[in-house]
């Protein structure tokens, strides 16, 4: 479905909502500069009843909620080249993946989160698929890849109607995002760890999620 401008808006308008300001394209010549960001402890609850805050205001989740223990769902993505993909099958799939959920990656958090899942993984790329899916479009997602140099993230899109955010229970009507969460997924399509930050403008504990995953590796 064509998506109209009316439903761009809310997406073109995240920076300023959040208040977290873009910095694509600063320090992408060199080394990405990491800046002192707050990590959440703790997770929220995926979907409808459920909220996460930002900046201490509840902003509510819709969609059937997800859990440690479910299976991966089957949802077509967007990739940056325009084609289409069930996260049940993407590339990695018959090995452990790393599912990073951002809600723009135009702003500083996503942007960093996004950079310490490629830069900081310690050699996990060789042995797992590492994926960001954002409710940007493919374009965006695009030119971010390649203005940061990002070569071993899987890059998926739910901007077409959220149906990512819908069926994983991730997602924020208003303003039209996606929660910010990290998911493990073994060799078998089960979720085996899942933090939501409880709180928007925080970031998820990749490490914490990288270590999970490198047991996962040990156990198989």
């Amino acid at each position: 479905m064509t998506m109209t401008i009316s439903r761009l808006l809310p997406t073109l308008a995240l920076p300023g909502l959040l208040g977290l300001a873009g910095c694509l394209g600063a320090g992408h010549d060199s080394e990405f500069l990491y800046k002192n960001l707050p990590v959440a402890g703790g997770s929220a609850v995926a979907g409808e009843g459920h909220t996460v805050l930002f900046k201490g205001s509840p902003l509510a989740l819709a969609g059937t909620g997800v859990k440690v223990g479910d299976r991966l769902r089957d949802v077509r993505l967007t990739r940056t080249d325009l084609s289409q993909v069930n996260i049940v099958d993407t590339r990695g799939k018959g090995k452990v993946r790393i599912i990073s959920v951002v809600p723009s990656l135009d702003t500083k958090v996503c942007e960093q989160q996004t950079h310490h899942l490629s830069e900081r993984n310690k050699g996990l790329d060789k042995m797992v698929e590492l994926i960001t899916v954002s409710i940007d479009t493919p374009f965006a997602q695009k030119r971010f890849a390649e203005e940061a140099k990002i070569d071993n993230v899987t890059f998926l899109s739910d901007y077409r109607n959220a149906d990512f955010g819908k069926t994983y229970g991730l997602f924020l009507k208003d303003p039209h995002i996606l929660a910010r969460a990290v998911m493990v997924v073994d060799a078998h399509n089960t979720i085996r760890y899942l933090q939501i930050t409880p709180e928007l403008a925080q970031l998820p504990d990749l490490d914490e999620a990288f270590q999970f995953a490198r047991k996962l590796i040990t156990a198989s």
